[in-house]
């Protein structure tokens, strides 16, 4: 339709088609840029920050695609108003469902004559045949959902008696039922003497917008539910861990006078993929009699509720080590423990006393990697007692070992955690408990260990060689040197 001359201004010219279509291959360029940023975009369903990366995509090139088609209406001009031919509404219902050219369209109003002209693309973006004559403004607000009548009344009544500008939304329903979003533009027409002659408008369908800005809207807020979620998952796990694990940091000497003496010192390793914490731990405990108890284990999975277990587990170990109970009676209990919770869980643990007096060190093990002495420059595995995993099979008994020990011999435990998932012997360690592939590992740190003066250069030694390993689990280290 012809552009529109208001009395208080000179119509505007149109721009070159020059810098029209430098606008229009800058356009395309950055949808081609963003498009392969969408596809590399991570697509994981399960993942929420990859559906907000992609709904912010998708709004990006539908936005874009937008700029694109009107932009390209822009240099080739507004299209004339079909002639209504009789195939008219078999060709506009076969248009594409939101195609760029059918998403803009124009309209003017003659408040003194009572006519309408729309463009092609109004009737095409309201479903309307083009045989039949256009709407009028007081029929415009036949196709409009109740709810939103309101809202185009005013604009229409601001516009033509205050003379201002409308720039609103609102939902029309089409003749086969289909609800659009439709924003509209426009400005009231002055005539010579300053009064209202008409009103001119752009409407413009913004349904596929509005679903990418809806879509983006529902996976920010997932995206903040989840975090929000694995922050209390990490804050219940972390909670119950810090307030049950010995808080060192650095070495502990045992104070007893006259006895030789543990040089201990521990450490926790979170997992460097960001989960979750699970239910690894590690403990030393000076019992009445002067022995020392000492050990690490763990609880399998990664729910909210198995640091809670955990503390469980260790709070029993240290009142039946109290009690006098030796570690292969331990064993026994706490995997009785675990039969008896309403939560029922696997675990491994092993659990050493050392009687400094005799430097004896009794031991067992459920379902766990054994022990590493070093002496002398070189380490060995301690050779294991039978033990399966705690919770595994009702009624297990648990087997014991002794070793005395020598003073200047460093005694290393550990849990399974300190090896990525693809070397992690965790599977076989079920099956055999013994877990030779980090061992091996922390076989080869013997002439470190030698050199080392204190438990917890030890201790630091272990998170080199296993902190940036890129683990799936979170694990724990133990080491404990006899003194002079």
């Amino acid at each position: 339709m012809p552009p529109h001359v208001s009395a208080d201004r000179s119509p505007a010219q149109p721009p070159g088609r020059g810098p029209v279509d430098a606008l229009i291959r800058q356009a395309r360029r950055l949808r081609g840029e963003v498009d392969a940023v969408r596809r590399d975009a991570r697509g994981d369903a399960s993942d929420p920050r990859g559906r907000w990366e992609r709904a912010l995509c998708d709004l990006a090139l539908h936005q874009l695609n937008d700029l694109d088609g009107h932009l390209a209406q822009l240099r080739d001009g507004p299209p004339p108003v079909p002639a209504a031919p009789a195939d008219e509404p078999r060709a506009a219902a076969a248009a594409p469902h939101g195609a760029l050219l059918g998403r803009v369209g124009s309209a003017e109003w003659n408040l003194l004559t009572d006519e309408a002209a729309w463009s092609g693309e109004l009737f095409r973006i309201l479903g309307r045949d083009p045989a039949v004559p256009p709407l009028t403004l007081d029929e415009l607000p036949s196709v409009v959902l109740d709810e939103d009548r309101p809202r185009l009344t005013a604009m229409v009544t601001d516009c033509l008696v205050d003379a201002k500008p409308i720039d609103g939304e609102f939902h029309i329903v089409r003749p086969d039922g289909a609800v659009r979003a439709v924003h509209m533009m426009g400005e009231p027409v002055l005539d010579a003497d300053g009064g209202t002659a008409s009103m001119w408008a752009v409407l413009r369908d913004v349904s596929e917008l509005r679903l990418s800005q809806s879509a983006v809207r529902e996976t920010r807020d997932s995206l903040h539910r989840h975090r929000h979620r694995a922050q209390t998952e990490h804050r219940l796990a972390v909670e119950p861990q810090e307030a049950v694990l010995p808080p060192w940091h650095g070495s502990l000497r045992l104070s007893r006078r006259g006895r030789p003496r543990l040089d201990l010192a521990a450490h926790h390793l979170p997992s460097s993929t960001g989960a979750p914490l699970g239910g690894d731990w590690y403990d030393v405990l000076e019992l009445a009699d002067g022995d020392t108890l000492l050990g690490v284990g763990g609880l399998t999975g990664r729910r909210p509720d198995v640091a809670p277990g955990m503390a469980m587990l260790l709070g029993a170990l240290r009142g039946m080590a109290m009690a006098g109970a030796r570690p292969g009676q331990l064993m026994t209990w706490l995997n009785q423990l675990l039969e008896a919770t309403g939560q029922p869980a696997l675990g491994s643990a092993v659990c050493c006393r050392y009687r400094p007096g005799t430097r004896t060190l009794t031991w067992a093990r459920a379902g766990h990697p054994a022990p590493l002495l070093f002496r002398g420059g070189t380490g060995r595995m301690l050779d294991a007692p039978a033990g399966v995993l705690l919770g595994a099979t009702s009624g297990s008994s648990y087997g014991q070992a002794e070793e005395t020990l020598e003073p200047g011999d460093l005694l290393l435990l550990h849990t399974e955690g300190l090896t990525p998932r693809q070397e992690s012997p965790h599977s076989r360690a079920v099956e055999r408990g013994d877990g030779t592939t980090v061992a091996h590992r922390l076989l080869g740190l013997a002439p470190r260990f030698t050199a080392a003066r204190c438990a917890q250069e030890c201790v630091r030694t272990v998170v080199e060689e296993f902190g940036g390993s890129g683990r799936d689990d979170d694990a724990c280290v133990l080491v404990a040197r006899v003194t002079t």
